[in-house]
């Protein structure tokens, strides 16, 4: 059970860490609390919740990733290489490709919703 405990202590100290320093983090989740709020006052179906959840924390999950290769890395290298520079590149791709896919997600899920309130 200690083994546990210090397992989630770790984890949330990572999301903590990530949250406080990491400018783009703080945009994902104010824009995550914008999208629930858009959620709440548009009544999204139980499908569309599980998608637009899945949605969010893929982005959450890809900025935390992002972080941890930008901070192995610069742990491996402080100078410039161009192979680190490319793990920052990708990782930062991979971030902006979860994006991407919670912004389609959102056309999907509430293009109908203002459809309905445009009409």
């Amino acid at each position: 059970m200690r083994r546990l405990r210090e397992s989630f202590s770790c984890a949330f100290a990572g999301l903590s860490y990530c949250f406080r320093t990491e400018k783009n983090m703080k945009i994902h989740v104010l824009a995550t609390a914008a999208v629930i709020i858009i959620a709440v006052l548009s009544g999204i179906s139980r499908m569309e919740w599980g998608l637009l959840v899945l949605s969010v924390f893929m982005v959450l999950v890809a900025e935390t990733i992002n972080t941890a290769i930008e901070k192995t890395v610069d742990l491996v290298t402080p100078d410039f290489h161009h192979l680190a520079g490319l793990a920052k590149n990708l990782a930062a791709g991979a971030v902006l490709l979860a994006a991407f896919n919670a912004v389609v997600m959102a056309v999907i899920i509430f293009g109908p919703h203002i459809g309905k309130v445009l009409n």
